[in-house]
């Protein structure tokens, strides 16, 4: 489940979004793999969800690595808005 203010990554491969869990885990990040929300489309169809207090964080982990996600997008009430992936 996604809550409201939880940002929701979404790669386009299956190899990638795996790899930034696997680096993610390892950084201490509180993040969780899950199927892509039915409002967003993704080839992949798993995607990374987070806490809106942890995205420097993750942001920071996956620019180092190059694994910067190919969207993401924010919760809110009305649904999924896509944001910048600058912090």
């Amino acid at each position: 489940m996604v809550r409201n203010g939880d940002l929701v990554a979404v790669f386009h491969s299956v190899h990638r979004v795996m790899e930034a869990e696997k680096i993610l885990k390892a950084a201490g990040a509180d993040i969780l793999l899950i199927p892509v929300p039915r409002q967003l489309s993704s080839d992949c169809g798993l995607a990374i969800r987070y806490a809106s207090a942890e995205q420097a964080v993750v942001t920071a982990v996956l620019r180092d690595k190059g694994l910067l996600p190919a969207e993401l997008y924010i919760r809110e009430e009305e649904g999924f808005v896509q944001v910048s992936l600058e912090t």
